[in-house]
């Protein structure tokens, strides 16, 4: 139960954040979704972070909540996949093959880089 109140409440985080980005870099189903891009380069980072930093540490309703909650609901695949549709059939082919690799490349990008960063470091052994 706790997990299940993790996961909504932290949904209701992410989308709200989701819906502020949104918002404030609007675009149509003609131009480039750069909104969606930088959510979805976000969140892997930041779920990159959390997983290396956090979810050993950090009990399973909280890995919910984070993860699956706010991270969830913040990044979204449909939000991808209608955008590449959207340029597709607006006759925009060049606009939505970037727009994939860039979400592809990027999201891949941030999610190591997020993993990286979040990974405790050894201290380093001077004699």
């Amino acid at each position: 139960m706790r997990e299940l109140l993790a996961v909504l409440l932290g949904g209701a985080v992410g989308t709200a954040l989701r819906l502020g980005i949104d918002t404030a870099i609007p675009h149509g189903d003609d131009a480039f979704p750069l909104s969606t891009l930088a959510i979805n380069t976000l969140g892997a980072g930041l779920l990159g972070v959390l997983v290396a930093r956090l979810w050993p540490r950090v009990p399973a309703w909280q890995r919910a909540g984070l993860g699956a909650g706010l991270l969830g609901s913040f990044t979204t695949f449909s939000a991808f996949a209608v955008s590449v549709v959207a340029l597709s059939a607006a006759g925009e082919w060049m606009l939505a093959a970037l727009y994939l690799v860039a979400t592809l490349g990027l999201g891949w990008t941030a999610a190591a880089l997020g993993l990286s960063l979040g990974r405790p470091r050894e201290p380093e052994v001077t004699e």
